[in-house]
Formats: structure tokens, C-alpha cells, sequence
């Protein structure tokens, strides 16, 4: 019988998450938003009518006690920097964030753990704000999906304080051609009264948000950098990178004028002491598939979602940092490998040139496919772009990289096998493309990875050139790959290279 409602649960929940891939950013969702640009305050009122329509008021969401955030990067790490020093304060922490990584469930979170199969079915035909509500937090740590001012968690109307992550160029289409633009949009979720708290930035956007905030009615403080904090010994960080260091310092802000709010005690200081447990929530964050590294036997595999030039810096100069010892540990040769994809509007050719100087071996594409079964799980499908145009867009990247690497073009090779199904292109022996995330590392790792060999995962037959290739990976010491370009990318990697995820 309890075999039977399971079965059940799965099925209602596996049908949940095919409705509302239907209706998945960042395809159809935005170009709507595109055409609705002339009266973008449409969609705060449609929220409002959501709302209402699962039963909630928008006054009801002042009780969550809420820490909103946004930011053109970094703005996910600050929330989970946040969420975990005040969980670690033993506060009932909800926490909502977007894209996820392997399974829809991620993008709400109760004391950090993603919500279970049958709560998340439960509430699917409701809202975020309506689950956490009903779950009895004490506070609710809300990522902004999309600029600020006109985005849906914008209904918020008493925060109990706001923060700012790094600003760049992003998602122009929708905010605006120039980083002032988007800092307008982003200065959009200040609120009257509410402190408000940014890293810093460059002067021309720090003025737009200057006159926001001074416009709006609040407050805004720029925070300090990390080393500036009361300390003994540097903070030790649960994520890498260098730039995490900012995150961590809006994160300390963030929910230490929240602890002053909750306990009415002390008055907004720019630097101070952290506390242990802040201390110790800053080393123990977690925020997979952002600086992330995980070493399966001779493979190792360097995860970031970096999908903008700024952030593909970024993660270049966080790969370059980690993988100096890690190729000294390896104690003989070393075989390097891109993996990359990206989507939407992003500048490919622009990112694929910052990758250029960590000299791989091979250059590997595929779209953002996790498997090229129909069994693929729901979390993982979209709807909204076909397999050919996901395809083209990996030749484009591929020939791309082969341009940025001063290499003659070459005929296009066969790109059909039996039945049709693309399998895999190649131009030139250090750069191929495949259908799926599952086939491209199934080639990188070339049976070494004790994951990727797991008998029930379908292997896909390549054709005999592609296998000779893969020889210099067969005879190295070590396989060393970077997983960039897209967080959906590293998504169906970690599916597939961390089962834990799947749980």
C-alpha cells in the first residue's frame, strides 16, 4: 500500500513539473515580458492577482519578516551566506532562489533543505509566498529572478532589509542597454524606511542607486570589504573564489541589521565584530555548482555557472587559482577540458575569449540536454527551445572557438547517424559537440569516472574517429574539466555527477 502511494506522489509531482515547465523562464516567459515592456507594472498587478487567487493578501507576506536581495551577480551566494549564519542562530529559515540546479524542489528551502516531493505537489497550484507562510518560518530570505523594480517577488512591501550584489550587463532586452539602466531597476526593490545595503560599484550605477534610495526614503549603506571586519585570524569562507568575499560581506550586513530588527537592540554599525555563529555560517555555506569542485578518482571536475563576462572572469581567475595544485598533486601529465554551453542572449564569442588562455586540450559542446532519452527527468526538459536550435547554437560556439584559436575552418563534417539523431560533430581533433550533457562526459571521462559508469546509466556508441580521439584522455595521469557557460548547463552536469542531488 505505501509502495502504491509513493507511485502515486511521484506521478502527481513528475506531472507538476511538466505543467510548469510549460510556463519556464528564460524563453517564452521573457520574450513575453519583452513585448509587455511598454506597462512592465503589469506584472506586479498579475502577481497580486495570484495571490489573491491562492488565497493570500499581500499584507500577509509582511509577517515572513523577509531579507530581499538582487543583483546582477553574486546575489544567489549572498542569500545563501545569509540564510545559513541565521539558521546557524538557530532561527526557522525559508529560503526562495532561482534557477535550480537538478531539481525544481531546490528553489524553496526550510531550514536549507530543499521541500519534499509531496509538500511541493501540495502547494504547486498555490505560490512560494503561500508555502512558506504556512510552514511557520521565522524570516524568508527572497532572491530577486529579474532586475527589481517590476520583478514578481516585488510585491513585498515591508522587507525588513534589502541588499544589492554586484551589478553588470545582463538581460538587456528586458532592463536596459547600459548598467546605470539596470541599476534603476535593481534600486527598485528599496522601500520606504527599510535599510537598505550594496557592495561597492562602479560610480556611475552607485549614483543611480544613491538617487533611488534618497528618492524611495531609505537608507543605503555600501559595505565594507571582508578584511575590514573585527576579527581574529581572516574569514574562512564555505565558497570559493575571491569574489565570494563580497557576497560574504553583504551577507554579514544583511543579517546583522536583521538580528538588530528581531532583537530591537544597537544601532547599524559598518563594521563590527562577527559573531561565532556567523562566523561559522559563512565557512559552512554551501552553494552548489558556483566555484565548485569535485574529484572523482582521476577526474576532477571545476563547476561554475558563470554566464556573463564579468562572472566568466571570474571563474577564470578561480580556475586558474585551484588548478596550479591540483595539477602538482596529480604527479604526472594532465588532460584539460571545456565544457561549455550557454543560452539566451548571451555573448558566447565574448566569454569562449576570457576561456582561451587556460589552454585545454579539448573544447566540448553540447546543449543544455542532460540526457537524449525520454526518460530524462521532468526538472531537467525544456519546452521552449528546440533541439536544432540548441544544436546550431553549440556549432556556432564550437566554430567560434576554433576561430579564437587561429584555426583554418574546415568543411562541416557529417553530423547525422542512423535514425537521425544528431550524435556528434567535428571540425577539427580538439573540439566536438554532443546531443546530450550525460554523452559529452561520458567521452571526458572515458570510463575512469566510478559515477558515470554506473550500469543504469544508458552509454551512447560514438563512432570510431570520436573514440580515437579520446586517447590523450585514456593515458593521462589526471582529467581536469571546467563546466561553464550556464547554470542549466552545470545542472544537468551535477545531475548526473553528484546522485545525492537526485534525492
Amino acid at each position: 500500500m505505501k509502495s502504491l502511494r509513493s507511485c502515486s506522489v511521484m506521478n502527481v509531482f513528475q506531472d507538476a513539473v511538466c505543467t510548469l515547465n510549460t510556463l519556464q523562464t528564460n524563453a517564452s516567459a521573457l520574450e513575453q515580458v519583452k513585448r509587455e515592456r511598454g506597462h512592465p507594472e503589469l506584472q506586479l498587478q498579475a502577481m497580486r492577482g495570484f495571490l489573491q487567487r491562492a488565497g493570500l493578501k499581500v499584507e500577509e507576506l509582511d509577517r515572513l519578516n523577509i531579507i530581499h536581495v538582487t543583483g546582477t551577480k553574486g546575489k544567489g551566494s549572498t542569500c545563501a551566506f545569509t540564510e545559513q549564519i541565521l539558521r546557524n542562530y538557530g532561527f526557522r529559515t525559508g529560503f526562495y532562489s532561482s534557477p535550480h540546479l537538478v531539481q525544481v524542489r531546490e528553489r524553496i528551502r526550510i531550514n536549507g533543505q530543499p521541500i519534499g516531493k509531496e509538500l511541493f505537489t501540495k502547494y504547486f497550484w498555490q505560490v512560494t509566498y503561500h508555502l512558506i507562510s504556512n510552514v511557520k518560518v521565522d524570516l524568508a530570505v527572497i532572491e530577486v529572478g529579474i532586475g527589481g523594480a517590476y520583478d514578481c517577488t516585488n510585491i513585498i512591501r515591508r522587507p525588513w532589509v534589502c541588499g544589492i550584489s554586484s551589478l553588470g550587463i545582463d538581460h538587456t532586452s528586458i532592463l536596459g542597454d547600459t548598467i546605470e539602466k539596470i541599476a534603476w531597476q535593481k534600486g527598485g526593490i528599496f522601500k520606504l524606511g527599510v535599510p537598505a545595503f550594496t557592495v561597492k560599484q562602479p560610480v556611475g550605477p552607485m549614483k543611480v542607486l544613491q538617487e533611488r534610495a534618497e528618492e524611495i526614503g531609505c537608507s543605503l549603506s555600501v559595505c565594507p570589504d571582508l578584511e575590514e571586519y573585527e576579527s581574529e585570524g581572516s574569514l574562512r569562507l564555505g565558497l570559493a573564489g575571491h569574489h565570494q568575499r563580497r557576497n560574504a560581506s553583504l551577507a554579514l550586513q544583511l543579517s546583522h541589521t536583521w538580528l538588530q530588527r528581531h532583537f530591537l537592540t544597537g544601532v547599524p554599525a559598518p563594521v563590527f565584530q562577527p559573531s561565532p555563529a556567523m562566523i561559522k555560517g559563512l565557512a559552512e555555506t554551501e552553494w552548489p555548482g558556483r566555484n565548485q569542485t569535485l574529484k572523482h578518482g582521476p577526474v576532477t571536475y571545476f563547476l561554475d555557472g558563470a554566464h556573463t563576462t564579468r562572472s566568466m572572469l571570474a571563474c577564470v581567475r578561480w580556475f586558474n587559482e585551484v588548478t596550479p595544485q591540483h595539477e602538482r598533486n596529480a604527479g604526472g601529465s594532465v588532460v584539460r577540458v571545456l565544457l561549455f554551453n550557454a543560452t539566451g542572449e548571451r555573448d558566447c564569442a565574448a566569454m569562449l575569449k576570457l576561456l582561451v588562455p587556460c589552454h585545454f586540450d579539448f573544447a566540448v559542446f553540447c546543449p543544455n540536454i542532460t540526457e537524449a532519452i525520454a526518460t530524462c527527468n521532468a526538472d531537467q526538459q525544456n519546452f521552449n527551445v528546440s533541439v536544432e536550435n540548441m544544436l546550431t547554437r553549440c556549432l556556432d560556439n564550437q566554430q567560434s572557438w576554433r576561430v579564437l584559436n587561429g584555426q583554418e575552418e574546415k568543411p562541416e563534417a557529417e553530423l547525422l547517424i542512423g535514425g537521425g539523431l544528431p550524435l556528434v560533430a567535428e571540425r577539427h581533433s580538439d573540439t566536438l559537440v554532443f546531443p546530450c550533457i550525460l554523452s559529452a562526459l561520458q567521452w571526458i571521462s572515458q570510463g575512469r569516472d566510478s559515477v558515470l559508469s554506473n550500469p543504469n546509466k544508458c552509454i551512447i556508441p560514438l563512432k570510431p574517429s570520436i573514440n580515437a580521439k579520446a586517447a590523450p584522455l585514456r593515458e593521462a595521469v589526471s582529467i581536469h574539466v571546467l563546466i561553464t557557460g550556464s547554470l542549466h548547463l552545470v545542472g544537468g552536469a551535477l545531475k548526473h555527477l553528484d546522485p545525492a542531488l537526485n534525492s
